[in-house]
C-alpha cells in the first residue's frame, strides 16, 4: 500500500479549507510506485489543471466558491487523475492508494475521477459540485 506524509498533507489540506487563506488547491503525486507526496498548492485553478500531465497519477483537493447572489460558500472536491498514458496496473493501484489519501483528505462534497483535461475544467467541477449540493435556489441572477 502507498505511503504518505500525513502531517504535511494534513497541513496543506487545512490550508485549502481555511477561508482566511488564498490557497484553493493542493496536489499529491506519486514520488515512486509506493509513495505519494505533496506536489504543490496554489490559488489559481488553471495552474492545477495545467500541471496534470498525460503520464501523471495524482490526487487534487480543490475549494470552489459556489452559490448565488444571496449566498456564497466554499465547496470542496477530490479529483483523482490518471493521465491517458498511465497503464492499467498503475491505474488499479490508485484505488488502494486513494484509501490512504482519504485518511487525511476527509471532507469533500464531490469526487471526480478524470483521465482527460476536459473532465476537470473549472466549469465541469462547478457543475459536479452544484449537483452534489442538492437544491439550488436563487433569483436567477448569476455572477
Amino acid at each position: 500500500m502507498a505511503t504518505i506524509d500525513k502531517q504535511e498533507v494534513h497541513e496543506a489540506y487545512e490550508d485549502v479549507r481555511n477561508d482566511e487563506t488564498p490557497t484553493n488547491w493542493l496536489m499529491l503525486r506519486y514520488a515512486d510506485d509506493n509513495s505519494i507526496t505533496l506536489a504543490g498548492k496554489g490559488e489559481d485553478y488553471d495552474d492545477l489543471r495545467n500541471s496534470l500531465g498525460e503520464n501523471d497519477r495524482a490526487f487534487a483537493f480543490v475549494r470552489i466558491t459556489m452559490g448565488d447572489e444571496l449566498s456564497k460558500r466554499a465547496k470542496f472536491a477530490l479529483i483523482t487523475w490518471a493521465g491517458s498514458n498511465v497503464g492499467g496496473i498503475k491505474r488499479a493501484k490508485m484505488s488502494t492508494a486513494k484509501i490512504v489519501v482519504k485518511q487525511v483528505i476527509k471532507s469533500f462534497a464531490a469526487e471526480i475521477n478524470a483521465t482527460d483535461h476536459a473532465e476537470v475544467t473549472l466549469d465541469v467541477v462547478k457543475d459536479v459540485l452544484l449537483k452534489a449540493g442538492g437544491a439550488n435556489y436563487g433569483t436567477g441572477v448569476r455572477e
